[in-house]
């Protein structure tokens, strides 16, 4: 499930200057979605790009009648009912919903609202916005005073009929949002000025996003120089923390943890950038769970960081040095379900590659048969960097 942020900056926020403001840090926090009034769609494309959800002031209106003319650019990328209406409370609902003027809006096939906005005020808008996501591709649901259980309900009995959004104002109402029912809310719309809490909820959903890997330990049974061959380093345009690196490795079954260059020496200043991360054959894991060669990288390319948790963001590669380098064929067993395994790889012969083992950092120059390393094991063939089921023997 891809999670998404909205941020609500509509004529409720304020004049145009508050409106603006609330965008722009929207847009430097990266959010994904700003939903506006219609008048102001042709205003947030020139402040930036960014998807744009917009109120519909009037629903029977062509959108080439609305604010910004007959200017393609001025139409928003998705359309909504509900303000000022039934999904509000503005306007009664009827107590026949073939009567609503919201879901008739919805139920027209001119691609004209695309979207439902209901405040939860009682059981009925419950049942309301039910009604309104089996036509909506989104669906803005909005609790006014509510516990968790209408935003539980919904989960379970919309389903994948729509992308559901739950309306919050901080950062830990989204995490909450994401996370009822493990399912979790598709996305979350956001009613803040606060550029912190702004930006804290773009990282939650980015977390939530985020895939937990099981790393466990294998033992070094082998470590010896193998001559000169070509190695990669990997330079992000990410700072990496003191605990994270990438997984790499010769087979696409087992690859080991190595940290990235964050520890100062005596020789060479930290790049808190940077992984050296092996020969140019070996494997790299991807944000996706696939892998790539590492000779392949190139600026623009995302690779996954993790750290010896197991927890994993993405980082863009910024550049790859490849250089010719003595390297250390490193080679290690593991228990598996089906008994043990051998993997390996080859790492530069220097000191500040480090992998990670029981008693923490550790240097490949100073690694020793019986060390425990931190490695990640998958039990599955690829081709072309995808997981397959067919076999094939790697060593």
């Amino acid at each position: 499930m891809t999670r998404s942020v909205w941020l609500k900056a509509d004529d409720s926020v304020g004049d145009w200057e508050a409106r603006k403001r609330r965008i722009t840090a929207g847009l430097e926090s990266g959010v994904d979605w700003v939903l506006v009034d219609e008048g102001d769609v042709d205003r947030v494309r020139d402040l930036g790009s960014v998807k744009i959800a917009a109120f519909r002031t009037d629903a029977d209106v062509h959108v080439m009648d609305a604010e910004g003319g007959d200017d393609p650019d001025a139409e928003a990328d998705a359309y909504f009912v509900g303000k000022e209406s039934e999904g509000d409370g503005t306007v009664d609902l009827p107590s026949d919903f073939s009567g609503s003027a919201d879901l008739s809006s919805l139920r027209r096939s001119d691609d004209h609202a695309q979207g439902a906005y209901v405040r939860i005020l009682s059981k009925e808008y419950e049942t309301f916005a039910e009604e309104a996501a089996r036509e909506a591709d989104h669906t803005i649901v909005v609790g006014e005073d509510w516990t968790i259980i209408p935003l539980e309900n919904l989960i379970a009995r919309i389903g994948e009929e729509t992308e559901l959004i739950a309306g919050v104002t901080t950062a830990a109402e989204a995490k909450t949002a994401f996370e009822t029912l493990e399912q979790g809310a598709d996305s979350v719309l956001l009613d803040s000025d606060d550029p912190d809490e702004i930006r804290r909820t773009c990282e939650v959903r980015d977390a939530a996003e985020r895939e937990h890997l099981d790393l466990q330990w294998a033992e070094v049974t082998t470590i010896e120089p193998t001559g000169m061959a070509d190695r990669v380093c990997v330079d992000t345009g990410s700072l990496m923390e003191h605990d994270e690196g990438m997984l790499v490795g010769s087979m696409s079954r087992g690859l080991f943890f190595v940290h990235a260059e964050t520890a100062e020496s005596p020789y060479v200043a930290s790049r808190p950038f940077r992984v050296n991360a092996g020969a140019v054959h070996a494997y790299v894991r991807a944000p996706d769970g696939g892998t790539r060669y590492l000779a392949e990288l190139q600026s623009g390319d995302e690779v996954q960081v993790v750290d010896s948790g197991g927890n994993t963001r993405e980082a863009i590669v910024g550049r790859c040095k490849i250089e010719k380098r003595p390297m250390f064929r490193v080679q290690a067993r593991l228990e598996t379900d089906d008994g043990e395994d051998r993997i390996e790889t080859l790492l530069q012969n220097a000191e500040t590659i480090k992998v990670h083992t029981r008693e923490g950092r550790k240097a490949v120059t100073d690694l020793e048969a019986g060390d425990e390393v931190l490695v990640y094991y998958e039990d599955t063939a690829r081709h072309f960097g995808e997981a397959v089921e067919e076999s094939i023997i790697e060593k």
